[in-house]
C-alpha cells in the first residue's frame, strides 16, 4: 500500500500545505490544501474522501477539488465521516451560500457528492482497503485512521489532544508506523491545551503508552510553521532524556511529498 503525504503542516506559508493523504489512487484522507498538488488526472481518481473532522485545515480543498473534477466523473464522490461532522459541511459549507450543494446537483438522485457515515472502532472496507475509525480528543467530534498495508497498519492520529482510548486500540495491532500530530512547542503548552492539540510535553506522555518492545517510525505532523525547528528540537529532547531504560524512539518529520510504502 502506498500513501502519499500531500500536506501535513498546521497553517499555510510557503511550501507548507494543510493535512491531506493519497491513499493508492482513489482514497483521501482529510482534504487539506494539499489536495491542490494533485492533476486533475489524479482528483478525478479520488472516489472516496475520508475526513476526521470538520476544521477548515482538514476540508479546505473539499468544494474546490469537486467543482474541479465533476464534470468529467460518472459516479458521485463518496464523502465518509462522523455524522457530526458531515452535518457541518451541510450546514456551513454546502449551503448554497458558502458553495453549491454538490449533494443535490446535478440532482438529488444523480448528484456530485454522497455523505457516508461512519463511529469510531467502525472497520470500513473502501477499494479493497480495511479502514479502521480509531477514537480521537478534540474541540469537535473527531477521529483518527488506521489503515491496513502489506506490513501492518498505517495509524494516523488526527487532531488529538491525550487520548487512552486511541493508545488502548492501538497497541493490539501490528503498527508499521504512526504519524502523529505534535501542533505547537512547549511555550504554547497552554494554547495546545485548550484547543485539544498536543505539544511535546504531552507528546511524550502519549508515547509513554507505545510497549518498549514495540518499534517503529513515528512521524510528527501538524506542525506550526513558525515553530516547526522548536518542536523538533523540544521532541528530540524529551526522547533522549526521558527512556533511560530503552532506546530512542524512531521519531521523524513529515514532510509534503513523502512517501511511504506500508
Amino acid at each position: 500500500m502506498k500513501v502519499r503525504v500531500l500536506g501535513c503542516s498546521g497553517a499555510i506559508a510557503k511550501d507548507c500545505r494543510t493535512t491531506s493523504f493519497l491513499i493508492g489512487d482513489s482514497i483521501l484522507l482529510d482534504a487539506g490544501t494539499g489536495v491542490g498538488d494533485l492533476t486533475l488526472d489524479e482528483m478525478g481518481k479520488i472516489d472516496h474522501v475520508l475526513l476526521t473532522h470538520s476544521h477548515l485545515d482538514h476540508i479546505a480543498a473539499l468544494p474546490l477539488m469537486l467543482d474541479a473534477v465533476s464534470s468529467q466523473r460518472r459516479r458521485p464522490v463518496q464523502v465518509h465521516a462522523l455524522a457530526d461532522t458531515i452535518g457541518a459541511l451541510q450546514d456551513h459549507v454546502f449551503n448554497n451560500v458558502i458553495w453549491p450543494d454538490f449533494s443535490t446537483i446535478p440532482s438529488a438522485a444523480s448528484p456530485f457528492l454522497q455523505y457516508r457515515t461512519f463511529v469510531p472502532g467502525e472497520v470500513l472496507s473502501i477499494a479493497g482497503t480495511q479502514i479502521e475509525v480509531l477514537p480521537a480528543h478534540h474541540t469537535v467530534a473527531a477521529v483518527g485512521f488506521a489503515v491496513q498495508g502489506d506490513t501492518g497498519w498505517w495509524v494516523f492520529s488526527g487532531d488529538t489532544e491525550r487520548n487512552p482510548s486511541f493508545w488502548n486500540r492501538v497497541n493490539a495491532m501490528p503498527v508499521a508506523c504512526l504519524v502523529i500530530e505534535t501542533a505547537f512547542s512547549n511555550r504554547e503548552r497552554d494554547l495546545a491545551r485548550r484547543s485539544l492539540h498536543l505539544s511535546p510535553e504531552t507528546l511524550a506522555q502519549e508515547l509513554a503508552h507505545i510497549p518498549a518492545a514495540d518499534r517503529y517510525p513515528i512521524y510528527i505532523t501538524h506542525t506550526k510553521p513558525s515553530e516547526t525547528s522548536l518542536i523538533m528540537d523540544e521532541i528530540r529532547q524529551f526522547d533522549s532524556t526521558a527512556r533511560t531504560h530503552h532506546s530512542p524512539h524512531d521519531i521523524r518529520w513529515l514532510s509534503a511529498g513523502q512517501t511511504m510504502e506500508v
